[in-house]
């Protein structure tokens, strides 16, 4: 027992680590209920339910990416079975969760999530969206997207 000292010592040090994040969030003040975001597009429900949306929107998301991209297969049959395009801007975005600070950013910062979808999405007003096939065309006739293989409003398995 001559070590006693040094294992309640080496005991309290572990518990303040172990116990750091409570402390943390307790004196940080951080709001422990979830944000709550109304529908203010003209859907009242969502390609899926809530909760599953909340919980793997971002693998619906993924799985709608490399559908649309790599097999040409552009349309999602969701809830009530309703068809919907698979585009992040087009269905998602710009259909009901218009205001990305009120909606993605805002639940993103509760979570601790930092999405990489606007490395390619960009806002309206930084530059045309990448769902926006005017937009596209406007960038391929400007040269931008030629070296893609990309023919502007086709993917490839369209083009000619």
């Amino acid at each position: 027992m001559h070590d006693a000292g040094k294992i309640i010592v080496g005991l309290a040090v572990f518990l303040a680590i172990a116990t750091s994040p409570l402390w943390y969030h307790a004196l940080s003040g951080a709001n422990p209920t979830p944000p709550q975001f109304p529908v203010v597009g003209e859907s009242q429900s969502c390609v899926e339910p809530t909760p599953y949306m909340r919980t793997f929107h971002m693998d619906l998301l993924d799985r709608w990416r490399d559908e649309a991209v790599r097999d040409g297969d552009r349309t999602y049959i969701g809830l009530g079975e309703k068809a919907y395009e698979k585009t992040l801007l087009g269905t998602c975005v710009n259909a009901c969760h218009s205001n990305r600070d009120e909606f993605c950013d805002r639940c993103h910062e509760y979570v601790g999530a930092t999405p990489y979808c606007w490395d390619c999405h960009a806002e309206q007003e930084h530059r045309p969206l990448a769902g926006n096939r005017e937009g596209l065309r406007e960038l391929a006739s400007a040269g931008a997207v030629a070296s893609s293989g990309y023919s502007a409003g086709k993917p490839p398995s369209q083009e000619e």
